[in-house]
């Protein structure tokens, strides 16, 4: 990190190959437009490399690095209300095969994706970054809390509402 920020495009592109992946699944389960992807992703680390120099390293770089994408994502979403969603399709190198699973399986299982990603969507951006970053990244309230940059009992709240609203939005 600390060569990075200093300007050293080796350790940068050891940055990007490291963390893609993570970048690109959240990317993926908080955007909900699998088109615009690979963009936003470019977008993130576009960002980290203006941003690397400001990185104090009082959190972990993986934390720092959530915030940034966290902040991105929620900036694309707020200038594609106004633009039409043309696609839905799950990118296929996102998808795993587990190789023996059925094609019609395969296709509920998909449905299924899609139908929790439209419920996804109908959540608050606030909702939803707390649930995406929980229950689907895995991470505590503690980190979460110093991503969104809120306390970690606003942390809980949200995720309980969230919660919440998923579950009713099942049931209709």
């Amino acid at each position: 990190v600390r060569l990075a920020a200093a300007g050293d495009a080796a350790a940068f592109r050891t940055l990007f190959t490291r963390h893609k992946g993570d970048v690109s699944r959240l990317v993926y389960r908080m955007l909900n437009a699998p088109s615009d992807l690979e963009d936003v992703v470019q977008e993130v680390f576009v960002q980290v490399f203006r941003s690397l120099k400001d990185f104090r390293g009082q959190a972990k770089f993986t934390t720092w690095l959530h915030r940034v994408t966290v902040n991105v994502v929620l900036m694309h979403r707020r200038s594609a209300r106004s633009r039409p969603v043309l696609t839905e399709e799950l990118p296929g190198e996102l998808v795993p095969d587990a190789g023996q699973t059925l094609p019609d399986e395969d296709v509920e299982r998909r449905d299924r994706m899609r139908a929790f990603q439209r419920l996804l969507a109908r959540l608050a951006d606030k909702k939803r970054v707390v649930f995406v970053l929980h229950e689907l990244e895995g991470m505590s309230p503690s980190e979460i809390s110093e991503v969104v940059g809120a306390p970690v009992l606003t942390v809980r709240t949200r995720l309980f509402y969230a919660r919440r609203e998923l579950e009713e939005m099942l049931a209709e």
